[in-house]
């Protein structure tokens, strides 16, 4: 992909599903991203234009594939990441309606509040990291499938389109975390009372702040840091679940806490 016209096209085809089309079917070869990093770089001009579309600005960011449940899920072996609008931030119980989406479904996340930039001259590191955050909190990720045959897309397109997230919900800030062994915070996802799934935070690269470490790397070669006040959510600790019909859903985070969702 290349030239202006062709990344201005590539934007209005990738928005087109969240400003109310149909599902997204792979880009044409003209306009198909050759690398991941060509993904991140559109996926910087497409948030530019959902957030004058009225999606409000970049508050957070979600890492995908940091887990091998999710990276087999999935089928990509590597990190991917997205952002998370204003207007797409919730807070403890959020209620979602499934008709507003393509196939909403939601992840189990550990999150982190930043307290500073996460920029510098040196690399991050799972030593380093943890300096800059703030809060560490329970989390679920929203993420749609809006796509007419997600496995057949390549990995900078996803990467371009946010990587599936369609919101956060976040939980209370956890802001003496310090004490915590993140390794071994369990994460289990309950639908209806039900037990879906678990996992625990060194499923997450070994330890959540490596994902975070990761990230910070990331925007730190694209010379657009992490900023303060911003959250990243490091990573889903169970495998996706999709809904179509009405649920209620509770991520059991054990010391971090809990968040619900309902699927109306």
């Amino acid at each position: 992909m290349s030239g202006t016209d062709h990344t201005n096209e590539a934007v209005e085809w990738l928005a087109a599903a969240r400003l109310g089309g149909g599902p997204t079917a792979r880009l044409p070869d003209a306009l198909m991203p050759q690398t991941v990093e060509d993904g991140y770089a559109l996926q910087h001009r497409l948030n530019a234009h959902l957030t004058q579309a009225g999606f409000g600005p970049v508050v957070g960011h979600k890492i995908g594939c940091t887990t091998k449940v999710m990276q087999d899920y999935l089928k990509i072996d590597q990190p991917c990441a997205g952002e998370v609008f204003a207007t797409m931030e919730f807070h403890e119980q959020a209620d979602v309606q499934i008709d507003l989406y393509h196939r909403i479904g939601i992840e189990v996340e550990i999150g982190a509040l930043l307290s500073h930039d996460l920029a510098g001259d040196g690399l991050f590191d799972r030593g380093n990291v943890g300096g800059y955050v703030e809060a560490v909190l329970p989390a679920v990720e929203l993420v749609d499938d809006r796509y007419v045959d997600y496995p057949s897309l390549p990995a900078p397109m996803l990467v371009a389109d946010n990587f599936f997230n369609s919101g956060a919900v976040l939980g209370a800030p956890v802001l003496n975390w310090d004490g915590l062994d993140l390794e071994a915070v369990s994460g289990t996802l309950y639908i209806n009372g039900e037990e879906s799934g678990s996992g625990i935070g060194a499923d997450i690269l070994g330890h959540p702040f490596e994902a975070l470490a990761w990230l910070a790397n990331l925007r730190q070669a694209q010379e657009r840091p992490l900023r303060a006040g911003e959250f990243v959510l490091l990573g889903s600790v169970v495998k996706t679940v999709h809904f179509d019909a009405p649920a209620r859903c509770v991520a059991d985070l054990g010391d971090l806490g809990r968040v619900e969702v309902s699927f109306i």
